[in-house]
């Protein structure tokens, strides 16, 4: 029998500071009012009164995907782009851009892309409360995110370092074989919704066992050579 595979979800995520768990929207509500930060200890000091801004990163296909980030504004995008790439896409490091107001600010430009902007522009010129853009990671195998600034606020002194608020937890996928636990993905057969296998049936997969790749918690799960943060 075959199981149905990737049907949207609605994930819960974990909060960072308290470790309270809240679906997406409730977590928006519950980091409004619960007045503590995520970004405790040692590091680079921003000046004092130090604007941050909270910005929703979800996959534009994958919404159960989700992360609620404290950024510095007087960053540059390059760092936010950095901080994607670690936690989220990075594979075998392509291009990414973020399109903001319908202008490009890519990863890298040349003679190829002299229209478009690079990424060391400053979040609060391009960014404010409520504005809505989005990324792109690998112009060949996309992963696209959107993201939302969904706040800020301003505090005496922080690290300048991307902070991670909250985070989904990760989407129940099944094996389509048996129905049990996923643990990998086919990058064949994936493109079409389908090849999530358990360990028990790992072995035995049609494509093979070297075109498995480990279930992440990602948008980017099961594309080009995507294994994690590891």
């Amino acid at each position: 029998m075959k199981h149905q595979q990737f049907k949207p979800q609605k994930t819960n995520g974990t909060c960072a500071v308290c470790s309270k768990s809240f679906s997406k929207t409730a977590m928006k509500k519950h980091l409004e009012s619960s007045g503590h930060s995520a970004r405790e200890g040692s590091g680079d000091q921003v000046p004092v009164g130090a604007k941050l801004f909270t910005i929703l990163v979800e996959g534009s296909l994958f919404n159960e995907y989700w992360m609620y980030l404290e950024v510095p504004a007087n960053t540059i995008l390059r760092r936010l782009d950095n901080f994607l790439r670690d936690t989220w896409v990075e594979c075998c490091g392509h291009m990414s851009m973020f399109v903001i107001d319908g202008k490009r600010y890519l990863s890298e430009t040349d003679e190829f892309f002299k229209e478009d902007l690079s990424m060391h522009y400053i979040l609060d010129k391009v960014l404010s409360p409520g504005k809505k853009f989005s990324y792109e990671y690998d112009f060949g195998s996309t992963t696209q995110l959107d993201l939302k600034v969904v706040g800020e606020r301003e505090i005496e002194d922080s690290d300048s370092s991307v902070v991670v608020l909250a985070r989904n937890e990760p989407p129940l996928l099944v094996c389509n074989s048996c129905g049990k636990i996923a643990t990998y993905i086919c990058r064949r057969c994936g493109c079409n919704n389908e090849g999530w296998v358990c360990d028990d049936c790992s072995s035995g997969h049609e494509c093979g066992e070297e075109m498995l790749l480990p279930v992440v918690n990602s948008p980017r799960v099961g594309v080009c050579g995507y294994t994690g943060m590891d």
